[in-house]
């Protein structure tokens, strides 16, 4: 069973860490724990005692960490050691426009491998996501908004492209619980793009269009979070 980004869960992942290598093995679980927040900014990583939890050498552990480097999730200190790379905020409107690009191009090369039960599947998410409106809970409708992309761009047969979608929404985690905290009223709109994105699938929509709009989609989020965040410092700033 795939989580809502499209990595493994921790049950499969427990049951493939036979076919997997040691050090993916390390870096999944050390990824997944910093994507959950179970492992905080600033959080030290001991190698010997995450070699000791996944029963392993440090050696595999000590390769995984290099990897989360190389991604930003992770800093390495001489005399200090790994810890969780400290939220940047700077960087959540580069991983924004990351994701924006990368899951655009994604879903277009997934068009065709698409079935019909994976357009239910995100319709049915969508209007799962509709039902929280009236009640809203943000850290939900992030995680379902998840799943409803990865609904649409996982048959995408590049690997790297789709792993690299992964990594940029582990960063958004990293930086930001949940994007529609701040913006709340952009659910609505959100929603109703969803379904717009369905519909011009079924209607076999042009590559080039689908990327085109799925990458408006989410840019339109970020610019929504933009705007408040200019909001609320100029409110600051008139306050003092």
């Amino acid at each position: 069973m795939k989580t809502a980004d499209g990595e493994t869960s921790e049950a499969e992942l427990s049951a493939e860490s036979g076919s997997l290598s040691k050090a993916e093995t390390a870096y999944r679980w050390i990824r997944r724990r910093i994507a959950e927040q179970t492992f905080e900014p600033g959080h030290k990583l001991v190698l010997a005692q995450i070699a000791l939890e996944l029963d392993t050498s440090v050696v595999p552990v000590r390769e995984a960490i290099r990897r989360l480097e190389a991604d930003g999730l992770v800093t390495f200190e001489r005399n200090v050691g790994a810890r969780v790379a400290m939220v940047d905020q700077s960087s959540y409107a580069q991983s924004m426009e990351a994701v924006a690009i990368l899951e655009g191009a994604a879903t277009a090369q997934a068009l065709e491998f698409l079935t019909e039960d994976d357009l239910a599947e995100a319709e049915a998410i969508n209007e799962r996501m509709r039902s929280l409106l009236d009640d809203f809970d943000p850290t939900e409708f992030t995680r379902l908004n998840h799943e409803f992309h990865a609904a649409l761009f996982r048959r995408c047969p590049n690997e790297r492209l789709h792993s690299l979608v992964a990594v940029e929404w582990d960063r958004l985690a990293h930086l930001r619980n949940s994007t529609f905290s701040f913006v709340p009223e952009r659910a609505l709109g959100s929603v109703d793009e969803h379904a717009r994105i369905v519909a011009l699938i079924r209607a076999r929509a042009s590559a080039d269009e689908i990327e085109r709009v799925v990458r408006g989609h989410r840019s339109a989020t970020l610019h929504s979070y933009q705007e408040a965040q200019a909001k609320t410092t100029e409110r600051e700033e008139d306050k003092s």
